[in-house]
């Protein structure tokens, strides 16, 4: 999966695999959880410091990453109820917003 630049050659595309689906795709079109200090967070830059693992922005992908306890093991740390449902809201959010986009 490369594009090409504008020099004429193919532009590496990063591949990450969602945790949810485990359907592979360009790093850009999915969202990085991140571990930090506080918990489990969206990072939206996908370049915060911290163990992290990539979903679709589909929530149903999120919730089989929780449900199978993929997430946990990805990112090395449990995950309380609370920042389950925060994390579930968020990419709802993010969801809605991507489609009022398009």
């Amino acid at each position: 999966m490369s594009q090409p630049s504008q020099h004429g050659r193919s532009r590496h595309i990063p591949i990450r695999t969602c945790i949810g689906c485990r359907q592979s795709q360009g790093k850009r079109t999915l969202i990085r959880l991140v571990r930090t200090t506080e918990g489990v967070c969206i990072d939206p830059t996908g370049k915060q410091s911290g163990r992290g693992a990539y979903v679709h922005r589909d929530p149903e992908c999120l919730e089989a990453a929780l449900k199978g306890g993929r997430l946990e093991q990805a990112l090395r740390t449990k995950i309380s109820a609370e920042h389950r449902s925060i994390l579930l809201e968020s990419l709802r959010h993010l969801a809605s917003e991507s489609e009022n986009k398009v």
